[in-house]
């Protein structure tokens, strides 16, 4: 591969909506030190590069503008001082930004081989969603066996990455879903109990479900008035790990119950951490759960793939939440 003069990726704005997204050209990126030039195969469609388009998630100094957190695709170039990858090499990486596009750069150190027996379309959607839950549920969580999880929005990727690591660690998972069908999906995914929140009081469903004990942790996409109710199904030394706001910013907290149950309240997002944090998760997950999808441990559930010119209807899709899994965008000749 010898990349070199322009190529097509997705613009967008001023408009905050989902129309403004576009086919542009620009020029291909050049690897600095450390970094490696992947041409892009697959790219995964995250919740946060629509909030990124509608101006409420700008990206960080330094990275590219462009929409994308997680890609697949081969090694075009490789930056001075990186080892153990070469041109062509099959790869899957967590990007600081640039994935909606024919070739994204990305620190070598985010980037894992794609497992052994799975496609580069399958491998566009396990790492944004992987760095994360393991992120939260292991390094700040201290998931271990026999403990028992709630996961809210159990059906997203994220959710379905966390019933696949809090299986993988000997633990149970109860998730909270929108419908019935994801419930169904979700049960048969390997969650433990699927609650419907628009039909059932989670509170109560997880204290019947838990015989009054509650959960050890709760993985949080929803924050605002989730807050107060999550605390109330925390057993004692329980954590909340909120890695998403989508029901607002502001909570009242019963600091009496914070107190009483020795809980704790954890927040993170992946995309302003250190080269040399991700790194880290990086190697955990090549050597902890990598194994694990090569012997057909793990999967990942593709929703919907889009060609690279329709990202309008993908992040339509990711709106409505109707999906259930990744939603993926293909980046090819034909695709753009």
């Amino acid at each position: 591969m010898n990349p070199r003069g322009t190529m097509r990726h997705i613009a967008y704005g001023p408009d905050p909506g989902a129309g403004s997204l576009r086919v542009v050209t620009g020029p291909v990126p050049v690897p600095s030190a450390g970094e490696l030039l992947i041409a892009v195969d697959h790219a995964g469609v995250n919740r946060p590069d629509v909030q990124q388009r509608a101006g409420s998630y700008p990206p960080p100094p330094g990275a590219s503008p462009i929409l994308g957190l997680e890609v697949s695709g081969k090694v075009a170039m490789v930056g001075a001082g990186v080892e153990g990858w070469k041109v062509g090499d099959a790869v899957c990486a967590l990007t600081p930004g640039g994935g909606y596009a024919q070739y994204c750069l990305t620190p070598a150190g985010q980037a894992l081989p794609v497992p052994r027996g799975w496609s580069l379309e399958q491998a566009a959607g396990l790492c944004e969603t992987w760095f994360t839950v393991w992120a939260n549920l292991v390094d700040i969580g201290g998931l271990r066996a026999g403990q028992q999880v709630l996961v809210h929005g159990g059906s997203s990727g994220i959710g379905l990455a966390a019933i696949e690591l809090i299986r993988l660690r000997g633990a149970q998972c109860i998730v909270t879903v929108g419908d019935d069908e994801k419930a169904r999906f979700c049960r048969g995914f390997g969650a433990q109990a699927a609650i419907n929140y628009k039909s059932e009081d989670f509170v109560a469903r997880v204290r019947e479900l838990t015989a009054g004990a509650g959960v050890d942790l709760v993985l949080d996409m929803v924050a605002g008035d989730y807050v107060p109710r999550n605390l109330q199904v925390l057993r004692r030394d329980g954590r909340e790990l909120l890695i998403a706001l989508q029901r607002g910013t502001q909570a009242e907290v019963d600091l009496n119950l914070v107190m009483r149950n020795r809980l704790t309240i954890t927040g993170s997002t992946m995309r302003p951490r250190t080269s040399a944090e991700k790194t880290a998760i990086r190697d955990a997950l090549r050597r902890e759960v990598w194994p694990a999808c090569e012997a057909g441990h793990v999967r990942v559930h593709v929703h919907a793939i889009f060609p690279l010119a329709q990202a309008a209807d993908a992040h339509r899709l990711m709106e409505s939440s109707r999906h259930i899994g990744k939603i993926l965008l293909r980046v090819d000749a034909a695709g753009v």
